[in-house]
């Protein structure tokens, strides 16, 4: 059955969320009424004599949780795919399946709100889901960490739309959209939106004072040609469907950036055995694969007196200093009886838009027989975002 309630959200003190990169703004007090029309749903969180129960329950297998449809889904299994981490599914129809790399890891398919929330409540201890998702329905929760922010597909911006016609023709910030003098208690601004947190929390922190929001789940674009909604709040990729239904983005009017992220329960990292090994493992795999993507080693031989000397030629051009600096060995070979080295192998790592530009110089100081093959992994001699993850947990 569908339940309709209006509610009057009091402008709240200012804050700092646990996921967010930026301080929240503090803004004038104010009232925002939030028209909620949806079907119930039973909540994942245990609920004793008023308190939630949050304590992890009590199993020996850890939990990732994926997304189980859409673009999201395919392009996650892919990632994992491309890090040696394939998914097994034995019944696609089955929402739990393995990666048989990793042993005790169960893999859960859900909901992408479903994945945040029973990370919240303990029934997940890991999730691959957009960081849009983790700040809408995490809410805050000081238990949800971010173990790597940027997974490198996914990515989108959450963000106000207005027509470009009528009232909203010259409107084209924040805060003209903010001062417009039609917005009054008895007519609001109306928002049509998916995100029920995000959207009047952004809307207080930034001084609109008159709006009401109304809960609605695809087609957003049409609300306000309908005539049911004055603007939108909306995940946007190219911005080809905002133009096409005749709306605008507007300057200042981006609530969120958003793309894939490996988030984990702090419970769970630190509580559940195993948890943090296999956060380690995965969390490493990841990164050696997203920093090699893009990249090339180039390989040519280079004839020189020594080695120190080719080296000297190479780093004399900067995009040919690679990671660290040029790998130089000698290449050996017979002449009159004897096996000397006249040539010299160098081997860098040049990023994939840097690529010609790379041979071009190599040759010109030298260079000849330029191999090129592109990288599959690099890994560092301790991966960054494992100190991090140690030191938020206080490890």
């Amino acid at each position: 059955m569908s339940v309709v309630r209006t509610i009057f959200l009091q402008c709240p003190a200012p804050s700092v969320s646990p996921l967010s990169t930026t301080p929240l703004s503090t803004s004038k007090c104010g009232s925002v009424k939030f028209t909620i029309s949806c079907s119930s749903a039973a909540s994942p969180v245990t609920v004793l004599n008023g308190n939630v129960d949050k304590k992890p329950y009590e199993r020996n297998e850890v939990r990732l949780g994926l997304p189980s449809k859409g673009r999201m889904a395919t392009d996650t299994l892919d990632l994992l795919k491309d890090c040696q981490l394939s998914v097994r599914q034995v019944n696609p129809r089955q929402y739990v399946a393995e990666i048989p790399q990793i042993s005790n890891l169960e893999v859960w398919f859900q909901r992408p709100k479903d994945v945040v929330r029973k990370l919240v409540s303990g029934d997940l201890d890991l999730g691959i889901v957009g960081l849009d998702i983790v700040q809408e329905y995490g809410q805050g929760d000081a238990d949800l960490i971010l173990v790597h922010d940027a997974l490198d597909y996914g990515d989108c911006r959450l963000s106000i739309a207005i027509p470009k016609y009528g009232i909203f023709e010259n409107i084209n910030s924040l805060k003209e959209l903010a001062q417009m003098p039609q917005w009054t208690p008895e007519r609001p601004l109306r928002v049509a939106t998916g995100f029920t947190y995000l959207g009047p929390k952004f809307m207080n922190e930034n001084g609109l004072k008159h709006v009401t929001f109304s809960t609605a789940d695809g087609a957003l674009e049409a609300a306000p040609a309908m005539g049911i909604a004055d603007a939108i709040v909306d995940l946007v990729s190219s911005g080809t469907t905002l133009r096409e239904n005749n709306l605008k983005e507007i300057e200042g009017g981006v609530i969120l950036e958003s793309e894939a992220v490996l988030v984990a329960s702090r419970r769970s990292l630190i509580q559940r055995k195993g948890v943090l090994d296999i956060t380690h493992e995965m969390l490493e795999r990841l990164e050696a694969h997203l920093k090699a993507m893009g990249q090339f080693t180039v390989t040519a031989n280079m004839r020189g007196s020594s080695a120190q000397e080719v080296a000297e030629r190479v780093l004399s051009q900067a995009s040919l200093s690679g990671l660290q600096g040029p790998t130089v060995s000698p290449v050996f070979c017979e002449r009159d009886g004897k096996v000397v080295a006249d040539y010299y192998a160098i081997v860098i790592c040049v990023p994939k838009k840097a690529l010609y530009k790379s041979v071009q110089q190599l040759r010109a100081i030298g260079g000849s027989g330029v191999l090129i093959s592109p990288l599959t992994y690099i890994f560092d001699e301790e991966t960054p975002r494992w100190r991090q993850l140690l030191s938020n947990l206080g490890l």
